[in-house]
């Protein structure tokens, strides 16, 4: 992945709104390929649901919909990235094994040979789903983080911390329009603001972005060397007449499990500062963690942290990408969904292509255009 970056043409100067994943990867191609990029973003970097994300990546998960370009051409680049940015270095990116498990008061521990030692619960065994070749994880955060870095380092992106309140078209391109009454101008601008895009452009927006909380809680085993790479994707079942609990397991080379799980619909609140997550499914994460392995039960881990992401999902579950409806050069990458961090990249480079080139050549947005939801 060289420098596409061309002299003999001035920079097209491209506001990015958006700290998360997807606006920093954005924010990354653009400048990659000659623009001049500001990204605004209001607290952190990775600082909302990009932050608290499992980070699962799989290469074939998405095979026989219209994500599947998306997912594979992102999986590459993942993997291009990590040798780019020396992930061993600036942050973890590593190849796992993937499979399933249901989990219930009533099984039996398996001797299974397709689970790992330490899954020895109450579980039962259900296949592998992905191997080496096809399944992976990085560290959200981390990853973000030094993706940005590189872009301010090599490619001259300026950040700004304020609070988007608005997008205008100005007599020469966009303006936007920051709390304080300042103003950032730009020939283009693209909206990752994840849920809070859609309210951004308030009641005229022809498409919605809403909100579901994914809970997790990070724990550190003392026996941190005896959990391998293995992703656990669990079914949960309460002895109770309750509805089953999807509780995912991925552990991380920080010595770390990270499980999540209890999806919950939410209201969109101001900011990201304000998503809190629920103690009640917070326990129920930790509840099941102990059922599926020793390893991870109350006494043998240390509580690292509990949180919760708002992930940002569209009406018919495909991300949105495109030039907005009736605003010129202003652009939206968002509801990514489940798999906003897999997305990440093949998303930038495909909105730095539209953006700069006026088309994307990576994979066809038309699927994902927010034209769609203008009747």
């Amino acid at each position: 992945m060289g420098d596409d970056r061309s002299q003999d043409q001035p920079p097209k100067r491209v506001v990015v709104c958006g700290g998360g994943i997807i606006g920093v990867c954005t924010a990354y191609f653009l400048a990659k390929k000659g623009a001049t990029v500001t990204l605004i973003e209001r607290s952190s970097i990775a600082g909302a649901a990009s932050g608290k994300a499992p980070a699962f990546l799989a290469l074939h998960m998405c095979d026989g919909g219209l994500l599947s370009s998306l997912a594979r051409a992102s999986f590459d680049l993942h993997s291009s990235l990590a040798e780019e940015l020396d992930a061993s270095r600036s942050y973890s990116f590593r190849p796992l094994t993937t499979l399933t498990i249901s989990v219930g008061e009533s099984e039996l521990p398996s001797k299974s040979p397709i689970l790992p030692h330490w899954v020895d619960g109450r579980v039962k065994p259900g296949e592998i789903i992905g191997t080496a070749e096809t399944t992976a994880q990085t560290h959200p955060q981390l990853f973000t983080r030094a993706l940005l870095a590189k872009a301010v380092t090599e490619y001259g992106v300026e950040v700004v911390t304020a609070k988007v309140e608005g997008v205008e078209e100005g007599e020469k391109g966009v303006v936007v329009k920051v709390a304080g009454g300042g103003v950032i101008g730009g020939d283009a601008v693209v909206l990752a603001l994840g849920p809070w895009t859609s309210k951004l452009l308030g009641p005229s927006s022809k498409f919605k972005v809403h909100g579901k909380k994914v809970h997790n809680v990070v724990l550190e085993p003392k026996d941190a060397d005896a959990i391998t790479p293995h992703a656990i994707f669990g079914t949960y079942y309460p002895a109770q007449n309750m509805g089953p609990l999807e509780t995912n397991f991925y552990p991380r080379p920080t010595r770390e499990v990270f499980v999540c799980g209890a999806l919950v619909e939410a209201e969109i609140p101001e900011g990201p500062e304000l998503v809190s997550p629920d103690p009640e499914s917070i326990e129920k994460l930790k509840r099941v963690a102990g059922i599926v392995s020793s390893y991870l039960a109350k006494d043998n881990v240390s509580v690292k942290s509990e949180d919760v992401g708002l992930m940002p999902c569209s009406g018919d579950e495909l991300p949105i990408m495109g030039e907005v409806p009736g605003m010129k050069q202003c652009y939206v990458s968002s509801g990514h969904g489940y798999w906003g961090i897999l997305f990440g990249p093949a998303s930038g480079v495909a909105m730095a292509e539209l953006v700069l080139d006026g088309h994307a050549s990576i994979v066809d947005l038309d699927c994902f255009s927010p034209a769609r939801f203008v009747k």
